[in-house]
């Protein structure tokens, strides 16, 4: 089913659906894709902006995007198909995403593991980049729910709200065999249902407002990341507990597999918050200047190491950033080559 109308009863709403944004010949290119490209460019985008305020050279870091974008796709994927209730006929069907189905946990796993292996690789702090995409990721999770919309996917159980979601998708979805839903829990496939896509939406939204006047602010490397995965594991949980088409772990207590995931992420998040924010209580947090990619070649041609470093509180403007690291590498280059000049002599 490729088009479809989904209507909102309490609201009066009403929409023509077509989950084809347009062909090329015979290959079809879906809504559900082009969002997730979009959120993900968007972030792409609000990360290189301000990685310089992060202490990361935005040339390495294309690097690591390039990677973790690439495996976090992987992992959703691998994570949807083992946690799926589904059967797939074919070991070609389980790598077929074009009708949905990958899982933001498993993307986020993917991204932090081998974007935080492809650091390591580049030469680029791993904690602050961990800030500074965690940041990027509520952008990309914001918009890409708007493919969960399109496919009419993601959405839970009925209700009486004025924002009650109904389609023929749905209906279709409720009355299959592939519903999960706690023991005792009943759903009319004919009545609206939450939307929970739009939820998490909003949600991503208002986190990722929230992270963004906040990071001038972080107290240590790694304070976003944390309060990335508190935001976002408690609204998942809640959100989560909502939908139809998750793992139910634990039937009788409605426990799925993305809540008892959120919630120790949560837990674990909460308590590495409190621990490190007594640690640097009363300490300035310093970032220390991005060594750029031309002072960072000049350094393995020389031999030379950086004898000097240059530090800049979190508050600082992006351009205070950009100046002072611009000095600090004309500075640092400057010193590589009076010792180069020194050592010939």
């Amino acid at each position: 089913m490729e088009k479809y109308i989904v209507t909102f009863p309490g609201l009066g709403l009403e929409f023509n659906i077509n989950r084809v944004a347009f062909s090329i010949g015979e290959l079809n290119v879906y809504w559900y894709g082009l969002l997730i490209a979009t959120g993900l460019l968007l972030a792409v985008a609000w990360c290189f902006h301000h990685a310089v305020e992060f202490g990361i050279d935005s040339d390495r870091l294309l690097d690591v995007v390039c990677i973790g974008t690439i495996m976090a796709i992987v992992c959703a994927r691998i994570y949807y198909v083992v946690m799926s209730p589904y059967a797939y006929d074919s070991i070609w069907e389980m790598f077929d995403i074009r009708q949905g189905g990958i899982a933001i946990y498993g993307a986020i796993i993917g991204a932090f593991v081998f974007g935080g292996l492809a650091c390591v690789w580049r030469k680029i702090p791993v904690l602050p980049t961990f800030d500074l995409v965690s940041i990027g990721f509520l952008i990309g999770q914001c918009l890409g729910r708007w493919g969960n919309f399109v496919n009419q996917e993601a959405f839970g159980y009925n209700t009486n709200l004025p924002w009650g979601m109904y389609s023929e998708k749905t209906r279709q979805y409720l009355e299959s065999s592939v519903v999960t839903l706690p023991t005792g829990m009943t759903v009319d496939p004919t009545m609206p249902v939450h939307p929970t896509f739009l939820y998490e939406s909003l949600w991503c939204l208002a986190g990722f407002v929230m992270l963004a006047l906040y990071f001038k602010k972080r107290k240590f490397d790694g304070d976003i990341t944390l309060r990335y995965a508190i935001w976002y594991g408690l609204g998942r949980f809640w959100i989560e507990g909502l939908r139809t088409d998750s793992l139910l772990l634990v039937p009788s207590l409605n426990l799925r597999a993305s809540q008892l995931f959120a919630a120790v992420t949560v837990v674990i998040a909460l308590v590495l918050e409190w621990y490190f924010t007594r640690k640097h209580k009363g300490q300035q947090h310093m970032v220390q200047l991005v060594i750029e990619s031309e002072t960072l070649k000049l350094l393995k041609k020389t031999g030379g190491s950086v004898a000097v470093i240059d530090t800049l509180p979190p508050s600082a403007s992006r351009k205070e950033f950009l100046s002072a690291t611009e000095k600090y590498n004309v500075k640092v280059r400057e010193m590589l080559k009076e010792s180069k000049t020194k050592t010939n002599e």
